[in-house]
């Protein structure tokens, strides 16, 4: 298992949001680069250099970053840029879509998390997409009844659907 390596003189979230925007300039993107920004901050850097950029360059780095790469690096690069709750608020949204129905790691997310974490959980995604986790759950459940059978019941307790 890799351990982030955070820098010992903290680096200027300022310098960072400049380092991604030349990074994304010119024809293509500089992914080295990219990866060797964000891999080496915390969540707080991270967020820190969320705004940093915003206010600089006027633009969502979310939404940059989106343009700018694809695939798994894609959505790895965008899952780092949040917090652990607001991940697991991204992971849970995608994996309750009928599209793309992923109950593994809802269960994983749902199961493995303290109840204060949960709760903090259903506050941002409540707050993130405008609709209530359990509300998704049990949208979701109607419509899967094989597949959320074969998911742990005390994993739902949590959420009093028992």
């Amino acid at each position: 298992m890799a351990t982030l390596t955070v820098p010992p003189v903290p680096v200027s979230p300022r310098d960072d949001a400049i380092q991604l925007h030349k990074a994304f300039k010119g024809f293509g993107c500089d992914t080295a680069a990219v990866i060797g920004i964000l891999a080496h901050r915390d969540a707080t850097q991270r967020a820190c250099i969320r705004q940093e950029y915003e206010t600089m360059y006027s633009e969502d780095i979310y939404k940059r970053l989106s343009s700018e790469l694809s695939g798994k690096l894609e959505t790895a690069v965008l899952l780092w840029m949040h917090d652990p709750a607001g991940r697991d608020a991204v992971i849970l949204k995608q994996g309750l879509t009928r599209d793309f129905l992923n109950l593994e790691a809802v269960t994983e997310i749902i199961c493995s998390r303290t109840s204060t974490q949960l709760l903090t959980l259903t506050q941002i995604y409540h707050s993130t997409f405008g609709s209530h986790l359990e509300h998704d759950i049990k949208r979701q459940a109607s419509g899967d009844h094989e597949k959320v059978e074969s998911l742990p019941v005390f994993c739902f307790t949590k959420f009093h659907f028992v």
